[in-house]
């Protein structure tokens, strides 16, 4: 496959509570750690992107946060008036006014006007190589298939002009495999294996763009081999957990009590990976980041989940 890091244009995806907007932030860090000059994005205005990254509000004006890492929040407004500015040449203004009425009416009269702005947005800033990788956290796994087949269905609703002009170099980008990738974030838990599964199906099917990658968020560590297991289960018998509290000076019974859920927890999220890898196409690389044992959010958080990741990629 094209290396992750190495395409313009990462979407990233999922059931929301499995850890995109994690994993997003984690991946730009790394590929600015990487020397990439790096744009995070983040869909959802109302978002909290800037947490990870422990910096003020992000907006729709890209701002540098790291070295080489720049931060910004969408929104569908500012990014008409983008458009309007650079390809009609309308004036920048404070408010759009009675255009901005105009738009909302249009957006609600034929979906995917919004998505088109959206995705154009990004789309734009890969071609006129402002970076060299966008990572977008994107729309969750229920609502990313209409952002991202919102270009080819106007493609194909409107056949001529201007609006066709601007869909077919959105195309171009989305439908390259070494330019755009998404990427799915999923946990080894029934209901987000579902819905990933049942989404890289309908990705391949309804749209133009590569599944880059599967990146299974929160796997949970082996805790004993098969010999140190046998060895685990005859220290759990009432007469050694005795003499264990005895020898400790306290009862080691919650422990073992606590290694033992871990174990169990283990092989039944190991049976949901095994559901997964086998409902994808095998040629989708599914990518594995620990259970990291801390808050999901902060810097630091963000730069352990970018180790794992970079360390899953072979950097």
């Amino acid at each position: 496959m094209t290396d992750l890091l190495d395409r313009r244009l990462v979407f990233v995806t999922g059931k929301g509570g499995v850890g995109k907007s994690t994993v997003a932030a984690a991946m730009a860090l790394l590929a600015a750690h990487r020397g990439k000059r790096t744009l995070v994005c983040e869909v959802d205005a109302k978002g909290n992107l800037a947490d990870f990254f422990e910096t003020a509000p992000t907006a729709f004006r890209p701002r540098e946060i790291q070295p080489r890492l720049w931060a910004m929040s969408m929104n569908t407004e500012e990014s008409l008036r983008e458009y309007l500015n650079l390809n009609l040449r309308v004036p920048l203004m404070g408010r759009i006014g009675p255009l901005a009425h105009a738009f909302e009416f249009v957006a609600t009269a034929a979906p995917g006007v919004k998505e088109i702005l959206t995705v154009g947005k990004l789309c734009y800033e890969v071609r006129e190589r402002h970076y060299d990788l966008v990572v977008v956290d994107a729309a969750p796994t229920g609502h990313i298939v209409g952002q991202l087949a919102a270009p080819q269905a106007i493609n194909e609703l409107v056949q001529v002009g201007l609006v066709r002009q601007q869909t077919g170099w959105l195309l171009d980008i989305l439908s390259n495999p070494t330019t755009t990738g998404l990427c799915i974030v999923a946990t080894p838990e029934e209901m987000p294996v579902n819905e990933t599964i049942e989404l890289a199906g309908r990705v391949e099917r309804e749209t133009s763009v590569d599944l880059a990658a599967i990146i299974v968020n929160r796997v949970l560590p082996e805790l004993f081999g098969r010999g140190e297991e046998e060895v685990f289960e005859k220290l759990s018998e009432p007469d050694c957990v005795e003499a264990l509290s005895k020898a400790v000076g306290g009862d080691v019974g919650p422990i073992m009590a606590a290694a033992r859920l871990a174990v169990t927890m283990r092989r039944t999220r190991a049976a949901h990976l095994e559901r997964l890898r086998s409902g994808v196409e095998q040629s989708v690389p599914m990518l594995y980041v620990p259970y990291l044992f801390a808050r999901s959010h902060g810097l630091r958080s963000t730069r352990q989940l970018a180790d794992a990741l970079g360390a899953e990629l072979g950097y």
